[in-house]
């Protein structure tokens, strides 16, 4: 199907679609392009060098909290395997992420809302 972008996703779920195939999270993961819950970073930007912080504050998954933006960075500039390692497993656990999220709010009856604010934050570059 290739629907694409968190955004994307999300107004595919407004209007029913409830399955997805795209390869974006592991293609941009591998490139550089992180997708949150805050926006779109690209982690070989200079912003990142000394930002210690979490890849996605509060995402819980493993690559989330083991390892910080600026040691991603530093892998993609040293052109190492695992970054992009990283970055794809990141994006796919952030994908999975906002489609239980989605189905949390579809089921609570408060989806479109949610939805108009997320895709604000998700179309945000950082």
């Amino acid at each position: 199907m290739g629907v694409g972008t968190p955004a994307n996703i999300l107004e595919a779920i407004a209007r029913g679609v409830d399955m997805f195939d795209c390869v974006m999270p592991t293609r941009n993961g591998r490139n550089g392009m992180l997708f949150t819950r805050e926006g779109i970073i690209n982690i070989r930007n200079l912003r990142w060098k000394d930002d210690f912080s979490p890849i996605d504050e509060g995402m819980g998954t493993y690559v989330d909290t083991a390892f910080s933006k600026a040691y991603l960075r530093h892998l993609f500039i040293a052109n190492e395997m695992l970054g992009a390692q990283i970055a794809s497993i990141h994006n796919l656990s952030f994908y999975l992420w906002l489609v239980k999220e989605a189905r949390c709010r579809i089921e609570e009856g408060n989806f479109a809302s949610w939805k108009n604010s997320m895709v604000k934050k998700l179309t945000t570059r950082l």
